[in-house]
């Protein structure tokens, strides 16, 4: 993989001032274009550049040497009937900002936000409806973001930037063209994936630009570094799978005059999983219920139409003011088959829908006075979310009877009003703002979930005041110490607030045990509050970040906790943590060397990368698992116009026995324990060349030295002594190639 903390750190902070570039803008940080440096908050930028170089396929690798941040991700081993195996998961189920993720992240592509996920013990749909070959950047802001977005900004926030027609508009001397666009082909070997995008766009007339972008991509299952092919429980190597992913962008920005700008986008997102869950299989068959033979499709999609438009009004209320208009439609559907050694065929076709309406107005006004200046950004949200779940097939475990919901159709509803300013004083800045933020659960019928459910589903609404104060002190032309005090709410969703579910299994000796998730309608929003202190060095050339960070939590909500055991009963439910904590601290930084050798046009720089989190369940004095070990990226580039190569490694430190919470896990079970992670070191290599200014060659050779190991996020859950743990390792050496031309 290319040296992506290098990426990073160039994306990131200015070049050395010898060497000066124009500085990053960041939207994400402060609902506004702002220079990333006068930020008082930490946020990253993984650019295209970063992107290509590193020949991203997912979520994963694309966010992998950002400080503090992973994503969980693990094989395709969920059994079709599992419904009660505890934290079974498969694909990328979403992203952890500083020991938090989930819905908790909030993830948006052009400001739009994303589907969220659906996790229960009966069925899991992740967030990943992304194609990233459209997208031109992503921006990463850590930390409570709910006083600028919301709720679900409570751990961050990830925004995802579409290309537009004007990045592909110009010649590489600078001049415009009236056509230009971009072919890109690329191959993988650790999932044995072949891609294919394309783009055009032009210029129609003066006041029009288009584009239309189409992606395809077609592979197998990820390679996993277990040996045992075998087609039954015991085997490590990965299931047979076949996926195959498609995208469509298109977009037309109309400019009518100076003063105004209208960008209407329209995008499609399909990806479709076929697997042969050989590791479902038992190897004897000896019950009536063991599997013989499993299958499962798995198609997720997201269709996306948008109105952004963005005014200058220059009056005495605003100067610019911004609009948005979407409508947004996903889907994910699941249908498994099993053939059980008794002769009955098990299916499970399960759906979950989101429609989402979103509405926003922004507007901004500067004042500039002879000693200071001063510029206001203010605005409403509006989400309206119509969310539905269907589950239905043939042989159900009873006492269920299909068709049935696990939540009833609910309507979601948020609405915000927001005001942020920054105040420039000399070398101070000082930015406070305050959110009031409202959110309704509106249950919009009983059909198919009350009966069978005990009681019927139950409404919630809330109200949050949320403040926020930013300080930026620039002490010297080189360094800046920043700090933030922020406040955090995220309201519970539908499918916490009234999940259900009951099914029974006949364990041998014990009998018939019922397992069971109730509903929790006195759920409460969670809440945080959190600090965050830090220090920029911006030197001719050393760029240096470090950041501390201290967030504590009430009312933290946790899918699915085992609240009740007994030999014939397993009760699980959705609850409140009372209270929590999570810190630490990150560092970033690049060095640039400057010309080496005799090669004038060649440059060597190095950078580096660390975050370490801690996090603690303060009610129980018990760790929260799902804070990941402390990593290290540190990698070394040297590039010339023609041609570059580079070197990145990463340190994973081991997980600590003391730092996993096994009762939390619900694998307490007498004589087991957890599996707890070692520490790992790889290494990835490679290359770019441009034979032609408009053509690149990327290659890479991942996982250089053939290193066995494991990511936390990916196998916290099981056990130590688990005969098929190698299932979860990450893929051994392997090779990419890429080839992208523009014209």
């Amino acid at each position: 993989m290319a040296c992506n903390v290098l990426s990073l750190a160039q994306a990131q902070v200015a070049t050395p001032t010898a060497h000066a570039t124009l500085p990053t803008v960041v939207v994400s940080g402060a609902r506004m274009e702002q220079a990333n440096d006068d930020l008082p908050l930490s946020a990253d930028i993984v650019s295209e550049e970063g992107l290509r170089d590193q020949q991203s396929r997912n979520l994963r690798q694309a966010l992998q040497d950002l400080p503090n941040t992973e994503v969980r991700s693990s094989p395709a081993r969920l059994a079709v009937g599992a419904g009660s195996a505890a934290f079974a998961r498969d694909g990328n189920m979403g992203i952890q900002i500083r020991g938090l993720g989930g819905n908790r992240v909030l993830m948006t592509v052009d400001g739009i936000r994303m589907p969220r996920s659906y996790v229960s013990r009966s069925a899991m749909f992740d967030r990943e409806y992304l194609t990233l070959e459209t997208f031109k950047r992503i921006e990463l802001v850590r930390g409570p973001a709910s006083a600028q977005y919301g709720g679900d900004g409570m751990a961050g926030v990830v925004n995802f930037v579409t290309h537009d027609p004007s990045d592909f508009l110009k010649a590489a001397d600078g001049s415009s063209k009236t056509m230009g666009g971009r072919i890109a082909t690329a191959w993988s070997e650790e999932d044995h994936s072949t891609s294919l995008t394309g783009t055009v766009a032009a210029q129609a007339g003066e006041q029009v630009q288009w584009m239309l972008t189409a992606s395809g991509r077609q592979g197998h299952a990820m390679q996993t570094m277990g040996t045992d092919g075998a087609a039954n429980s015991n085997r490590t190597k990965a299931d047979p799978l076949d996926t195959n992913d498609q995208a469509v962008l298109g977009k037309l920005v109309w400019k009518p005059n100076g003063l105004q700008r209208h960008t209407f986008t329209v995008e499609h997102s399909r990806k479709k999983l076929d697997a042969d869950l050989l590791s479902s299989r038992i190897a004897t068959p000896s019950k009536p219920n063991d599997v013989v033979n499993e299958f499962t499709t798995s198609t997720i999609e997201r269709n996306r139409l948008a109105w952004d438009g963005r005014f200058g009004l220059h009056t005495a209320g605003a100067d610019h003011v911004r609009a948005i208009v979407s409508v947004q439609h996903a889907q994910s559907h699941r249908l498994g088959q099993s053939f059980l050694n008794s002769g009955v065929h098990r299916v499970r076709d399960n759906r979950y829908e989101e429609q989402t309406w979103q509405l926003g107005l922004q507007a901004d006004k500067v004042l500039r006075y002879p000693s200071w200046s001063s510029r206001f950004v203010y605005g409403l949200d509006w989400v309206r979310n119509s969310i539905s779940n269907l589950y239905t097939g043939q042989a159900p475990l009873a006492p269920e009877v299909f068709p049935l919901k696990r939540f009833p159709d609910t309507h979601e509803t948020s609405a915000g009003l927001f005001v942020q300013n920054e105040t420039v004083l000399g070398d101070w800045t000082i930015t406070p703002g305050l959110r009031i933020d409202h959110f309704r659960i509106d249950v919009q019928n009983q059909d198919l979930y009350f009966p069978p459910a005990p009681q019927p589903a139950k409404n919630m609404s809330g109200t949050a005041v949320l403040p926020k104060l930013g300080l930026l002190y620039r002490a010297t032309p080189e360094w800046s110490v920043f700090g933030q005090y922020a406040t955090g709410y995220r309201a519970p969703e539908a499918g916490q607030v009234n999940d259900r579910f009951r099914a029974q299994a006949l364990l041998p000796g014990v009998g018939m045990v019922d397992n069971y998730i109730i509903a929790n309608p006195h759920l409460k929003p969670e809440r945080s509050r959190g600090m965050e202190l830090g220090v920029r060095g911006r030197m001719e050339r050393l760029n240096l970040d470090v950041v501390g960070f201290y967030n504590r939590y009430s009312n933290l909500i946790e899918d699915a906790r085992l609240i009740e055991r007994t030999p014939l009963k397993q009760v699980f439910q959705t609850v409140n943590i009372t209270r929590a904590k999570i810190y630490g601290f990150e560092v970033k930084g690049i060095y640039d060397w400057g010309h080496v050798g005799s090669n004038t046009d060649g440059r060597l720089r190095s950078s580096f990368s660390y975050g370490q989190t801690r996090g603690k369940d303060v009610t129980s004095n018990s760790p929260l698992n799902s804070v990941s070990p402390a990593q290290l990226s540190v990698g070394l580039r040297y590039d010339t116009p023609h041609w570059g190569v580079y070197a990145n490694a990463r340190h994973y430190a081991a997980k600590r026995d003391q730092d996993i919470d096994l009762v939390s896990i619900g694998n307490n079970k007498a004589g087991t324990t957890q599996f707890a992670t070692p520490s790992a070191t790889t290494l990835d290599v490679g290359m770019q060349w441009r034979p032609r200014s408009n053509v690149r060659l990327n290659l890479a050779l991942n996982n250089l030295t053939n290193q066995k190991y494991w990511r936390w996020a990916d196998v916290y859950g099981q056990a130590a002594n688990s005969p098929t743990i190698d299932a979860y390792t990450q893929p051994g050496r392997n090779i990419k190639i890429a080839l992208t031309a523009d014209f």
